[in-house]
């Protein structure tokens, strides 16, 4: 590591074990003093929406205002309250049965909870971890993306103006920053971002037996059903992957529909994006791709597609031009059935551009979901309820959503996380409470024999051999 970073990797550890001393030094937070933590963030939210709302859309290029204010201000505000309002419940001992004596769990906080969080909603994600880990009476530290650097310096202000530094800390850096941060004694990680570095993060958590939550993405499909409203269903679909230009981890990664229906879906999706975005180069509802990185990395996909003589149909409404923009807006794009071997089927795509897969038999759909790496999100549309059941009890994602996108992740009292390649462990709400929690079972020893105990007896052989029993 350079002589540069050092400096940045001492702080780091300095500040783990301010937040430690604070943790194992003071009474654990009570459900009043952990409600008073909610009662700062949510004061600091409304206090700095607008410059979040601004970093935003300047780490974008263009960002959404208006969707800034809903997925980064709205969503964690209603998540916050709803959790602050449960934290006293949450808190209370789970009696457990027990043959002799009084059992309980007893939630105990972890300690120093580090949080690594992506770029696609560089405020709402943080507050999120947060939420789960302040509930459970953890400390905090959060490690920000480097690809929103006017986010980055936000947060890191507003957090010093609210919060104590052995309460939560914000910490910036490049990806070697990140790594090491990875790589500190945490009492628990939770990790948002690509499965590529999934791997890494829980490989270096791993020499210091630090338990992860990996929440990874994936290639999530959506399912048409031939029982489904093929104009609602397409409508949907398109909405959900033209939410932040299909930078979301839940995003549609491509669509099966079957074979006979291919024209009409194309069609109710060219109406869809038509009339979401009767324009799109100027349109301040459409976003930009965040960086001139990815904004190649996604053309790399069209060419290559387009030089395997896939069929791609531009959802441009207006005809607009794109080559002179001062942004990097995509024009959302069709594949019809590209194959398996192209870069777009394979890598997460997170940006705007959708294959479409026909086929003839929902057998076939389910086999071809079962041979991939298990996705985040699975999206069934139909009015078939044992075909649904088929789908739902034969593949495995981390959530599902029937007729509709995502939504699933937007319900408190659902879990929220992956499964295999698309992440392990979940989230939010009284998940969230319950991840970063240590359930200690707790046994209130009652008085009498103890038949584990010698000299063993024949009358206590007499009453093992009668307990020995179908």
């Amino acid at each position: 590591m350079s002589k540069i970073e050092l400096p940045e990797v001492v702080r780091m550890r300095e500040t783990l074990t301010m937040q430690r001393t604070a943790y194992l030094s003071n009474d654990i937070w009570t459900a009043e003093q952990r409600c008073e933590l909610f009662d700062r963030l949510i004061g600091m939210l409304v206090e700095y929406k607008q410059e979040i709302v601004e970093a935003t859309a300047a780490d974008f290029g263009h960002r959404s205002h208006d969707l800034t204010r809903i997925i980064d201000l709205l969503g964690p505000l209603s998540s916050l309250k709803k959790t602050r309002a449960r934290i006293a419940e949450w808190m209370q001992p789970e009696q457990r049965a027990a043959d002799r004596g009084e059992a309980w769990i007893q939630y105990q906080p972890l300690g120093v909870v580090g949080i690594v969080t992506a770029w696609n909603f560089p405020v709402g994600m943080v507050i999120q971890g947060l939420a789960s880990a302040l509930s459970a009476g953890n400390r905090a530290m959060v490690k920000v993306s480097e690809l929103n650097p006017k986010c980055a310096e936000l947060m890191q202000r507003m957090f010093s103006a609210t919060f104590a530094e052995d309460e939560i800390a914000i910490v910036t850096g490049d990806a070697q920053v990140g790594q090491a941060f990875c790589s500190l004694p945490f009492d628990h990680l939770l990790f948002t971002g690509a499965s590529s570095v999934g791997k890494h993060v829980m490989r270096a958590a791993a020499e210091n037996l630090v338990p992860v939550t990996l929440e990874l993405g994936g290639k999530s499909p959506s399912i048409v059903s031939r029982s489904a409203d093929m104009k609602s269903a397409s409508s949907k679909i398109m909405a959900g992957k033209l939410l932040n230009a299909g930078q979301v981890c839940l995003a549609p990664d491509h669509v099966f529909v079957p074979e006979e229906s291919m024209e009409e879906f194309i069609e109710h999706a060219k109406a869809a994006v038509a009339k979401c975005y009767p324009s799109l180069k100027d349109n301040p509802d459409y976003t930009s791709v965040i960086n001139t990185r990815h904004y190649e990395r996604l053309l790399g996909y069209l060419e290559e597609a387009r030089a395997a003589g896939v069929e791609l149909i531009e959802l441009n409404p207006a005809q607009e031009d794109f080559a002179d923009q001062p942004h990097h807006k995509m024009i959302p794009t069709l594949l019809c059935d590209p194959g398996d071997e192209l870069k777009i089927m394979q890598d997460e795509i997170f940006g705007p551009l959708l294959p479409i897969k026909p086929y003839k038999d929902m057998r076939d759909v389910v086999a071809y979901i079962n041979a991939h790496p298990r996705p985040l999100g699975l999206y069934y549309f139909g009015s078939d309820a044992a075909e649904e059941s088929f789908v739902l009890d034969r593949t495995v994602s981390g959530g599902v959503t029937i007729n509709n996108v995502a939504l699933h992740a937007s319900v408190d009292s659902l879990p929220f996380g992956g499964v295999g390649n698309s992440g392990m462990g979940s989230y939010l709400g009284h998940q969230g409470f319950v991840t970063f929690s240590h359930p200690k079972p707790v046994l209130r020893a009652a008085d009498g024999p103890d038949i584990t105990r010698p000299p063993f007896t024949e009358q206590v052989r007499q009453m093992v051999d009668a307990m020995i029993k179908r």
